[in-house]
């Protein structure tokens, strides 16, 4: 089986316009620092209207591991950074509470492509919906969908009103099916009209078409010097 990292979501408040300053501060902690020392392999950072979205790839689940911080710098980090990233929940007491709760996961069976790209997509999310956009998306899922515009991976994530989707493509695959996306409207506005009574822009005033949820990456760490196991 291939490898799959596993994966945080951090989400946060951030002032617009900060995005260089911020991914600054990650460049120079990621290059004296070993954040694969503890068991982390990479991060996206990513920013959607005044949100801040960290995504971390793991070699394990924490709760697994016991490895939760994500740089040997965590408290020098947080502390240049606080200027420009500020909690997000309206229950926020600490930082655990800026960790998104994973709520849905669909992976396909069997190997799947080296090149693949990974989109996140934000959206606003009714109170207590997730059940029903798990059901939503499983029925998808379970479908021919998913596999013939290349999806190789779907991860659901929730934090108060807001809802991230890591959706993970063969990029080869993805992109023909962009330049033909007559062949899976029909399917895919099933599926975007099934989620209307719990999905809505998290940006509406500005917001057009889907690409306005598609969340801009400014940051990305990868540790050069891991290489995941050997598959069984």
């Amino acid at each position: 089986m291939t490898f799959r990292p596993f994966r945080n979501v951090i989400v946060c408040h951030l002032v617009p316009g900060s995005e260089e300053k911020v991914g600054a501060v990650f460049g120079h902690y990621d290059q004296i620092t070993r954040p694969q020392d503890l068991g982390v392999i990479g991060r996206t950072l990513l920013s959607h209207d005044d949100l801040y979205i960290h995504v971390l790839d793991r070699k394990q689940d924490p709760e697994v591991s016991g490895q939760r911080r994500g740089l040997p710098a965590f408290q020098q980090i947080a502390q240049e950074i606080g200027p420009f990233v500020t909690p997000y929940p309206r229950y926020w007491e600490n930082p655990s509470h800026s960790v998104a709760k994973e709520f849905y996961r669909w992976v396909p069976d069997g190997d799947v492509p080296a090149d693949r790209t990974l989109t996140v997509i934000i959206q606003r999310m009714k109170h207590d919906a997730e059940s029903d956009i798990a059901r939503v998306f499983s029925d998808s899922d379970a479908g021919r969908l998913p596999i013939e515009t290349g999806v190789t991976g779907r991860w659901l994530y929730s934090i108060d009103d807001v809802f991230v989707h890591l959706l993970e493509e063969d990029k080869a695959k993805a992109d023909a099916v962009r330049q033909n996306p007559e062949s899976h409207r029909p399917a895919s506005a099933r599926t975007m009209n099934d989620l209307s009574p719990y999905l809505s822009p998290y940006g509406p005033d500005h917001w057009k078409t889907a690409k306005d949820s598609v969340a801009n990456v400014f940051y990305r760490w990868k540790a050069e010097d891991w290489t995941p196991p050997a598959d069984d």
